[in-house]
């Protein structure tokens, strides 16, 4: 069933759905199964998975030659897709990135995800590996999110690359992402917003917010795009903070501010066993709030944990 669908079903009830990461390499599915089993009682209609491309670094010989050093590789996210359905009957969204692939490339796993009969697609253009700090696309892929929105849209209508296929058309529902606190690359939330609405222009049925912690941003965000005509539903992306590192790192990788209250919390904690419990009270505190202004989904980034997404859940399920 599509995103949409399920939003539409649930008649105004806020849902609950999470976000997790392939299993790095050595690890198998149980990794997952473990952190996915304590979350299934609070029925998510979908659970999203990420994508990764592959990094890679250059490495000098001893004999002086380059040689190029694969340093972070992820099991594939269409077999886990796959399981997760298998296994408990609920709809995987994998996320499709523009870096690292050519268009072949991508319309090949759109085939694959297709006949696995998974009905929705997060599409984002997808982070720069760390070796060259800035995002460098794929000779022969896509440069930007609404450039792979639209190649999921014309695959919806039967139009494959080098043919059109009218039996063979795609159903996906398409989500994207949005930045209440705009895309790091933007220059200011305006313009980023343009961006958002050429997504939705290319084929987007429901966005998914980066992390925040401050609602206002959120409630601003919805608020500038329904201003734009923007109507799909506008899900909230929610982390829990757990360790005091978060104060420096979160703001760092994903360019979002903290409020001051949150901060001061943090840094009056004497350890991160009570900064993980700040971290569980604030998100609690957000969540209602969100909920008792009617958003469609909470949306929570697990990073492969779950115990206080659980002890959260608990409270607003």
């Amino acid at each position: 069933m599509k995103v949409t669908e399920h939003i539409k079903n649930a008649n105004g009830k806020t849902l609950f759905s999470f976000e997790i990461l392939p299993p790095k390499k050595g690890e198998d599915l149980q990794n997952i199964f473990s952190n996915i089993d304590p979350l299934m009682e609070f029925k998510p209609p979908f659970i999203d998975v990420t994508y990764h491309r592959e990094e890679y670094e250059y490495r000098e010989l001893p004999n002086g030659s380059i040689q190029k050093i694969i340093t972070r590789k992820r099991p594939g996210t269409v077999g886990i897709c796959a399981a997760i359905q298998q296994k408990y009957k609920v709809d995987a969204v994998p996320h499709l990135i523009c870096g690292g692939f050519n268009k072949e490339e991508t319309e090949n796993i759109l085939i694959d995800f297709n006949f696995l009969g998974i009905d929705n697609i997060l599409v984002l253009r997808g982070d720069p590996i760390k070796s060259e700090g800035f995002f460098k696309p794929h000779p022969q892929g896509h440069s930007y999110a609404n450039e792979l929105v639209s190649q999921v849209g014309h695959m919806n209508s039967g139009k494959y690359l080098h043919e059109e296929y009218a039996h063979g058309a795609t159903n996906f529902c398409i989500g994207i992402a949005g930045y209440p606190e705009k895309h790091f690359e933007s220059p200011n939330l305006d313009t980023d917003l343009g961006y958002l609405k050429q997504k939705i222009n290319a084929g987007g049925n429901y966005i998914v917010t980066q992390l925040f912690f401050d609602n206002k941003k959120y409630f601003d965000f919805v608020k500038k795009c329904r201003e734009l005509g923007i109507t799909v539903p506008i899900i909230p992306g929610i982390k829990p903070i757990s360790i005091k590192k978060h104060l420096t790192i979160l703001p760092n990788v994903f360019h979002i501010d903290m409020p001051q209250e949150l901060v001061k919390a943090v840094e009056n904690c004497k350890d991160n066993k009570a900064v993980y419990e700040v971290g569980i009270e604030w998100t609690i505190n957000q969540c209602k709030e969100l909920m008792k202004q009617g958003v469609p989904v909470l949306h929570f980034y697990s990073m492969g944990r779950s115990e206080n997404i659980r002890r959260i859940a608990t409270e607003l399920f």
